[in-house]
């Protein structure tokens, strides 16, 4: 048995212990219906050891989760016969189960999909784009560097 919370609605799905509308399965994760769609179809893809963001699933697990992310975003488009895939993960804010899940939605044009996306906002000024772009660099190389 993989690593598990004993109180995580994902991990109760996991167990069997919670009613879930499973569409697939492997070694490593499971994609099941959303109980709340955005439209029919929507999914959640979860791997099978309880990590509660994207950032604190491990490197070797990236591959091959998101390679299943890519199937359910083609069996979407496939199955439905839509024109596209939505795929979105929150870490914390908005998330509201502590259980790395990846929403899959499928999608048409002109299908209404507004309100989820947040208002767009232009930067302060073109120092402050430099200063972002500037911060972000440096962080990431300190994070390469392996100097978290």
């Amino acid at each position: 048995m993989t690593a598990q919370s004993d109180n995580c609605a994902f991990c109760k799905i996991l167990r069997g212990e919670v009613q879930s509308y499973p569409v697939y399965e492997d070694q490593i994760s499971l994609a099941f219906l959303d109980q709340r769609p955005l439209f029919p179809g929507h999914c959640l893809l979860i791997p099978k050891e309880h990590y509660e963001t994207l950032l604190d699933l491990p490197s070797a697990l990236m591959a091959p989760l998101f390679t299943n992310v890519q199937l359910m975003a083609r069996a979407l488009e496939r199955g439905l016969w839509v024109e596209g895939t939505f795929v979105a993960v929150n870490n914390r804010v908005s998330q509201s189960v502590p259980h790395l899940h990846i929403h899959i939605v499928p999608r048409r044009k002109k299908d209404g999909l507004k309100g989820f996306f947040w208002p767009r906002q232009s930067y302060k000024d073109q120092e402050h784009l430099l200063r972002v772009q500037s911060t972000l660099r440096s962080a990431i190389a300190e994070l390469r560097s392996g100097n978290s």
